[in-house]
């Protein structure tokens, strides 16, 4: 019967994620304000349309916000 032995270092690969890990933080934190930042923009503007103004244009304010807000509409 043959037996493989493996020796696998995850040393290197754990460090670089350690080091690495502060960086992503920061990269996702930077994405999050500037897709709040848009969602921001276009809810104030669909606050500013009338009732009148968004039925003239065949739409509704639920369907606006789902579509602005995407996944974050239900919560």
């Amino acid at each position: 019967m043959a037996t493989i032995a493996s020796a696998y270092c995850k040393s290197p690969s754990r460090l670089s994620a350690i080091l690495v890990a502060p960086l992503r933080a920061v990269s996702r934190f930077i994405i999050m304000l500037a897709e709040a930042n848009a969602q921001m923009r276009a809810l104030n503007q669909l606050n500013h349309l009338s009732d009148h103004a968004l039925s003239a244009r065949g739409m509704t304010r639920e369907g606006e916000m789902r579509r602005i807000m995407g996944v974050y509409a239900a919560l």
